[in-house]
């Protein structure tokens, strides 16, 4: 349905945290044109918004035929969205996780394959510079890699309510999991073998069988190994909230976040304040050979102006016709290793792939 002109009409479902972010940069951005925005419950929404159609349904705005279908709502109709919107003729933005289950993926991918339209999944981190200097520097050092990263958030008041909200259709390990499981296969490129992960609910105001605390660890066939922490709520500690380091035999790369910065601001998820690069390296005297380099990231962009650069790349991608085939595989890839840490809590096993 991609009309002759270089912008793109584009309807917006789900306007949560994320989806509302889109839809500013969907605002703000001349390569897009808002056709309609839906949500399932009523939102409020910013003065830049207001002017836009609100729509009662998902099928109202494939309707209206848009170049492009932009889905930010849970987890759970994320496939069935997506598949629909490219049989409708739409190309596709998802907010990650692309799906509840690995086959659910696979067939949101084949459809994307199939039709010819583009699927373009939220990985923001691929977007910002510092992330991609992050994971160049670790590259460098050269392999087998020890992993360690986590993404804690103590919430309460709205922010509380936003993570109970996303805890009825998936648990935080899997819903951040994606992206630094992510970053892992982008720093190894090597095939993950082996899963373990564990879990605790620690709040009676979730589902008995969902957990708000979360631990996986990975193992990749080249020998790297990898953890990530995941948990929300008023009760998480602010201590080693936000672990991101990278060891290599040759030395070390870490995000090193500034004092006094907060688990619950949106920006701390995606800032890295600076990068630090050690080198295990000594000299005769068995001292050190060079002292640690600091790679500044001081002009790196915010939330907003990350999810701007986010659906710049989808503009791209579309008008560009640019190959996404791995793009796609890696989401599904990443999910599925978060699915299965979700398995092996469960079961009480390790998971093999």
């Amino acid at each position: 349905m991609t009309n002759h002109s270089d912008t793109l009409r584009v309807f917006v479902a789900g306007l949560g945290q994320m989806g509302l972010s889109h839809a500013l940069s969907y605002h703000a951005n001349p390569g897009f044109e808002i056709v309609g925005l839906y949500n399932r419950s009523p939102v409020d929404l910013p003065p830049a918004l207001s002017g836009y159609p609100r729509l009662g349904s998902y099928e109202e705005g494939l309707a209206l035929n848009p170049d492009l279908v932009a889905i930010s709502t849970y987890t759970d109709s994320h496939a069935d969205y997506a598949v629909a919107a490219m049989q409708a003729g739409a190309h596709v933005f998802v907010e990650k996780p692309l799906a509840a289950t690995v086959e659910e993926a696979r067939r949101v991918t084949d459809c994307a394959a199939r039709t010819g339209r583009k699927l373009v999944i939220g990985y923001i981190l691929r977007h910002h510079p510092s992330w991609v200097l992050f994971i160049e520097t670790a590259r460098a050092l050269g392999g087998p890699y020890v992993m360690r990263l986590n993404l804690n958030q103590q919430s309460s008041g709205a922010a509380w309510e936003i993570h109970k909200r996303l805890m009825e259709t998936t648990s935080p390990l899997v819903d951040c999991g994606v992206h630094y499981v992510d970053v892992m296969c982008q720093i190894t490129d090597a095939r993950p073998v082996e899963v373990r992960g564990m879990g605790l609910r620690l709040s009676d105001e979730i589902a008995e069988t969902q957990v708000n605390y979360g631990h996986l660890q990975v193992i990749f066939d080249d020998g790297s190994v990898g953890w990530y922490e995941a948990g929300w709520g008023p009760m998480m500690s602010e201590t080693a909230f936000f672990v991101k380091d990278v060891i290599s035999p040759k030395g070390a790369v870490s995000i090193i976040m500034d004092e006094g910065a907060a688990s619950s601001d949106v920006d701390t998820h995606t800032r890295t304040a600076r990068i630090r690069v050690h080198h295990a390296e000594r000299g005769p005297d068995g001292a050190f050979a060079r002292g640690d380099d600091w790679l500044s990231t001081a002009d790196e962009p915010g939330h907003q102006a990350l999810c701007d650069r986010e659906q710049a790349f989808v503009h791209q991608a579309i008008l560009e016709n640019m190959d996404l085939a791995r793009h796609n595989e890696d989401a599904v890839r990443s999910l599925e290793i978060v699915l299965a840490a979700e398995t092996s809590m469960r079961e009480n096993r390790s998971v093999r792939l």
